[in-house]
């Protein structure tokens, strides 16, 4: 589809069209993935299941992340500060700023995410879905950081925050 007024491609996912990537803890809807030399993004939907651990501590160089809770509640590490997103929350990360997300203790969440500028994302978040499964060494994702601008952090906030609802 194009915009005969811009000349930039539109973007349409249909629902019964959408790849699943799907793990023990989740499962997510990769809705678009477009190239950040158009000013793209990518957008995928998550729905965790009660208790599960979206992302470790991480930041981006170059995407800023925004987060919209569709149902559920999402527990969000922002910086050194640890917060509970509700349903219709919305939460944009700027790049460089570290942050983690999990389902809220005892809760299940479902949230749209959307990453500007894009970068090929999907490969990424397929990865992840074999490394959750058992199907592909960890050490992987680690390799794969500056291909997908994903930076893991140690947050001791974060880990505790973890463990207290453990």
């Amino acid at each position: 589809m194009k915009n005969t007024e811009t000349h930039v491609p539109l973007v349409l996912t249909r629902h019964t069209e959408a790849e699943t990537c799907a793990d023990p803890s989740s499962v997510m809807t990769l809705l678009a993935d477009t190239n950040s030399t158009t000013g793209g993004f990518t957008s995928y939907r998550s729905t965790f299941a009660k208790g599960a651990v979206g992302a470790p501590a991480h930041f981006h160089t170059k995407a800023t992340e925004l987060f919209f809770v569709i149902g559920g509640s999402l527990q969000v590490l922002i910086g050194e500060e640890v917060t509970v997103l509700e349903a219709g929350d919305f939460l944009a990360v700027p790049p460089r700023t570290p942050h983690a997300f999990a389902a809220a203790p005892n809760g299940e969440a479902d949230v749209l995410f959307v990453f500007t500028p894009g970068m090929g994302r999907f490969d990424y978040l397929r990865l992840l879905g074999r490394v959750m499964r058992g199907e592909a060494d960890p050490a992987e994702i680690a390799a794969s950081a500056e291909r997908f601008d994903n930076h893991y952090v140690d947050s001791p906030v974060w880990r505790a925050a973890l463990e207290t609802e453990a």
